[in-house]
C-alpha cells in the first residue's frame, strides 16, 4: 500500500516538473509532428516510386483535406546485387539497395531542407518465375517502408530544429 502511494506521489511530482519546464512532445499538437500531415509527396513515376510515395503518405499521415505547407520531392536510385551462388552458378539471394535523396520545400517560399537516406534489404532467389517476382516485390516493399521511416525521422529532426 505504501509503495503504491509512493509511486503515485513520484509520478505526480514528475508530471508537475515536466509541465513547468516547457517540455513539448515531439508528436504533440505544438511539436514538429503536427505539420507532417500537411506535406505533399512527389516521387518518380515507376513501381518503386509509387511504393515509396504510398509509404511516405502513410508515415506522414497526409491529410488531403487541408492545403499542404510543404512539398517533399524524392529521387530514388536502386541497385540489385546477387549474393551466394549455387553449384550451377545461379544466385541464392539478392541484395536490394535503395538510395533516396529528398528535398522538403515550403510552399510559401523559403529555404528548403534536404537529405539522403540509403536502405539495404535482401530477398531469396526462387526457381519458379512467379515466386521470384513476388520475392523481388516484397523486397522493394520492405525497402520502401524503411526508407519512408528514415525520411520521416530526418524531417522530424529538421523541423524540430527550425526556429
Amino acid at each position: 500500500m505504501l509503495r503504491s502511494r509512493l509511486a503515485s506521489v513520484i509520478a505526480l511530482v514528475s508530471l508537475v516538473g515536466l509541465s513547468g519546464c516547457g517540455f513539448t512532445p515531439l508528436y504533440g499538437d505544438a511539436g514538429a509532428g503536427s505539420s507532417l500531415s500537411r506535406i505533399a509527396v512527389a516521387t518518380q513515376d515507376d513501381r518503386l516510386g509509387y511504393r515509396v510515395r504510398e509509404q511516405l503518405q502513410d508515415a506522414l499521415g497526409r491529410d488531403g483535406s487541408r492545403e499542404p505547407l510543404w512539398r517533399l520531392q524524392t529521387t530514388l536510385e536502386q541497385s540489385r546485387q546477387s549474393l551466394g551462388r549455387r553449384i550451377d552458378d545461379t544466385a541464392t539471394r539478392y541484395e536490394l539497395t535503395v538510395r533516396g535523396a529528398w528535398t522538403l520545400t515550403p510552399v510559401g517560399g523559403g529555404e528548403p531542407i534536404a537529405g539522403v537516406e540509403t536502405v539495404t534489404t535482401t530477398y531469396a532467389a526462387a526457381d519458379q518465375p512467379y515466386a521470384a517476382i513476388a520475392a523481388q516485390q516484397d523486397g522493394e516493399e520492405r525497402a520502401a517502408a524503411e526508407l519512408a521511416r528514415l525520411i520521416r525521422l530526418d524531417i522530424l529532426r529538421a523541423l524540430s530544429a527550425r526556429p
